[in-house]
């Protein structure tokens, strides 16, 4: 896929946030859960249970500098469905694939969908729209792209998934579909590539909490 085809397509990328997390975002920019254990200076077997296994609920972290941060749970990754439909790797190793990225939604239909899932719909949520040009200016090569929905696995017969999920831009065909744009390891520089902040609870957006003026 051309970089140029992608933008055009996908002008905005959406990133859904805990609520509460803005001036953390503001201040150490998107990180990927890998990266804000390696800030919050999370280690050993903790940080194995957090970064390398499934996480059936979100997990607290704390440090004496950064105060407190919110590693969400992956419930949609059922492990047995995993088993069946994870190719080349092993489950730990895919785990940790997904740890060490930051995920942004091209489709807002999709992000709504999450929102309104069992597990976040009865609490708010910041939602992020960031610009897809001017990230791609300054992170292209940093950035994959996956034709699936890579971190659930809820479908009766869920996609295949492993090494070859996610692709550099040059290598994912032009009329293959885009899911998941994602950015290695962290987005230090979110605060300068953000137009807009609002707060939603499930599908319903309640406010605009920033925008960036004209």
């Amino acid at each position: 896929m051309e970089t140029e085809h992608l933008i055009s397509r996908y002008p905005v990328l959406y990133h859904m946030a805990e609520n509460g997390s803005l001036e953390s975002i503001r201040r150490l920019g998107l990180l990927s859960t890998s990266a804000l254990l390696d800030v919050f200076e999370v280690r050993g077997e903790r940080r194995f249970e957090i970064e390398s296994r499934r996480r059936p609920e979100s997990v607290e972290i704390r440090h004496p500098e950064h105060g407190r941060a919110l590693v969400r749970d992956n419930k949609p990754m059922q492990e047995k469905a995993l088993g069946r439909c994870l190719i080349g790797m092993e489950p730990t190793e895919w785990y940790e694939t997904l740890n060490r990225r930051v995920f942004f939604w091209v489709d807002r239909r999709r992000l709504i969908r999450l929102l309104g899932a069992r597990a976040y719909r009865d609490r708010p949520h910041l939602v992020l729209e960031l610009d897809t040009e001017q990230l791609m200016r300054r992170h292209w090569w940093r950035v994959s792209l996956s034709g699936i929905n890579s971190g659930a696995t809820f479908s009766m017969n869920p996609a295949s998934r492993g090494p070859g999920t996610f692709r550099r831009i040059a290598d994912h065909p032009q009329n293959d579909p885009v899911v998941e744009l994602t950015v290695d390891y962290a987005v230090l520089d979110t605060a300068e590539l953000v137009f807009a902040v609002s707060r939603w609870r499930g599908a319903a957006r309640l406010e605009t909490i920033w925008e960036r003026s004209a």
